[in-house]
């Protein structure tokens, strides 16, 4: 498939595709928020 060889390779790479998109949403939501609860 896509010259990835092993099936574990296509996991591990699309693992790595999912966790990188979870990190730009949770970046993206999290953009503009204090780490302080002062704030709030």
């Amino acid at each position: 498939m896509f010259g990835l060889g092993d099936l574990y390779i296509v996991g591990a790479v699309l693992g790595s595709i999912a966790v990188s998109a979870v990190g730009v949403v949770y970046g993206a939501i999290n953009w503009n928020r204090s780490g302080s609860e002062e704030d709030k």
